[in-house]
């Protein structure tokens, strides 16, 4: 395990360039989630309107979230992708309509299809979010580059539909690490340099894999570049608890707290309201001068 001492050798880049503006990192932010699909694993068919989805978005901005991520594919273990003229479809009605009534929200769009790329860049969204690091469509690179849009870089193994039946690592540390060096490099070759990374916690990972990863999260600013935690709600934190997504904000709550000790500098969240309020405080926990152990917070964290 890399210290912290090796770690702060590392000087990460916390700005991202959006449309020519610097979008600073400094201090970590909310991403708040927009599903306008009918089968999201926490609330599918709950904006699958367009009525309902604006409604959702004004939620998500005045409850304090800086970035509004737009999914029109669940990507839960065992779904199939939408095929991209249906995304498409659901998605362009949606980015204008938020573009125009909130011009300066941050619009991420969560695809794996270049085609769903260029046509909400073509209506104002700001972020690509990528689930399959460009596995699935082998355009998808060419058209972020073309588009000059930040993008971030998800880790998977597969389709969402087999992720959880072929879970397999030598090293699954070293295995992520080497997945992130290759895809970072292919990027940057092709003129993408504003990369945020995600770990992806439940994409292909056993339930002591994802707590391995948060614990050890801190370990991938070796590579110089934000770090996007999407854990909200999510079955490491319910099925443990013989629970299910809709009982267990506290315990989100709890785990974005060691998240943020990890290192994470976006979270990607259902309850934008309440992780607003923990990130004022872990602030206040470090403004007071205090600091998480040496392996980070919850580094020795197992279940």
């Amino acid at each position: 395990m890399i210290s912290d001492d090796k770690i702060t050798e590392f000087s990460q880049n916390k700005k991202i360039n959006i449309k020519g503006n610097l979008f600073s990192l400094e201090k970590p932010v909310v991403m708040g989630i927009l599903n306008i699909t009918d089968d999201s694993f926490f609330d599918g068919g709950s904006y699958n309107t367009l009525d309902k989805a604006l409604v959702r978005a004004e939620n998500i901005i005045n409850e304090g979230a800086e970035i509004i991520d737009i999914g029109a594919c669940s990507t839960r273990p065992g779904a199939k992708l939408v095929e991209k003229e249906e995304e498409i479809q659901r998605l362009v009605p949606v980015v204008k309509e938020i573009r125009k009534r909130y011009p300066n929200i941050i619009i991420s769009i969560d695809t794996v299809w270049a085609d769903v790329v260029k046509a909400v860049a073509d209506c104002g969204a700001d972020i690509i979010n990528d689930i399959s690091g460009g596995q699935f469509d082998s355009n998808l690179f060419d058209e972020v580059a073309k588009q000059k849009l930040p993008y971030i870089l998800m880790h998977t193994n597969t389709t969402p539909d087999r992720m959880q039946k072929e879970i397999h690592y030598d090293n699954l540390y070293l295995d992520m690490c080497k997945y992130f060096s290759e895809k970072i490099n292919i990027l940057k070759d092709k003129g993408v340099m504003d990369i945020i990374l995600d770990l992806g916690f439940g994409f292909g990972k056993t339930l002591e894999m994802n707590y391995e990863l948060l614990a050890r999260q801190k370990e991938f600013s070796l590579f110089r570049l934000p770090i996007l935690t999407g854990i909200s709600r999510k079955s490491m934190i319910y099925r443990p608890l013989n629970l299910t997504p809709q009982d267990v904000i506290s315990e989100t709550m709890f785990l974005h707290a060691l998240a943020l000790g990890n290192g994470a500098d976006i979270l990607r969240v259902h309850d934008v309201k309440t992780t607003v309020n923990c990130l004022k405080l872990y602030e206040k926990f470090k403004v007071e001068g205090l600091k998480f152990n040496e392996s980070g917070c919850g580094a020795n964290f197992k279940i």
